[in-house]
């Protein structure tokens, strides 16, 4: 998603998700500097020089590196372009929608995510509406799908609990496009009116 030096940054731990940029689910890579100790959390062999005990999953680990291959080869263009598609689609729905509102800044942020708060609809009830209609969104971190508790991230902001509960988050990968977008904006344009026109003020 970004350049990462792991020196420049001076970082003592570094790990990533295979699945994060379309490597295989279920592989990871964990960055340890040197003179640096972990803890090794499962013990039981010499595996990972003692650090994690187990058959390694090769097959995971090539394809985690030929993922980490790919993405290097056109990190710039698809920041670029997916930043573009990203940042018309917050504009198009805040033009359309009055009480939507962009959580977190418009600048130094990744550019494959959008986080919009809609005023008087909740979250869970818009993820429905979009699901069935084919728009794949979350109302908190993806790694915590399925909880219904309230994104701790939008909670350290400060935001109000009812902008949080209004809260959706959008994804986009290296294959989405624009029409793609568009579609979705139709979807929550058409979900978001007819959830406030029943919804009890």
């Amino acid at each position: 998603k970004i350049p990462v030096d792991v020196r420049q940054l001076k970082v003592d731990f570094l790990s990533l998700s295979g699945h994060k940029i379309h490597g295989p689910k279920g592989v990871g890579a964990l960055y340890i500097r040197d003179g640096v100790e972990a803890v090794p959390f499962m013990l039981g062999g010499a595996h990972e020089r003692y650090r994690r005990a187990g058959t390694e999953n090769v097959p995971g680990i090539v394809g985690l590196g030929e993922a980490c291959h790919l993405a290097s080869r056109s990190l710039d263009d698809h920041k670029n372009l997916l930043g573009s598609i990203r940042d018309q689609f917050e504009q198009d729905v805040i033009e359309r929608l009055a009480g939507c509102f962009l959580n977190g800044s418009r600048k130094g942020r990744v550019s494959h995510t959008s986080n919009i708060s809609f005023d008087k609809v909740e979250g869970e009830a818009l993820l429905v509406a979009l699901d069935f209609k084919g728009v794949a969104v979350s109302t908190g971190a993806a790694c915590a799908s399925g909880s219904l508790r309230p994104s701790h991230v939008l909670k350290a902001m400060k935001l109000s609990k009812r902008r949080i509960q209004g809260a959706i988050r959008f994804s986009l990968n290296r294959w989405t496009t624009a029409q793609d977008m568009d579609y979705a904006l139709e979807c929550v344009v058409e979900a978001v009116t007819q959830i406030r026109s029943v919804a009890v003020v």
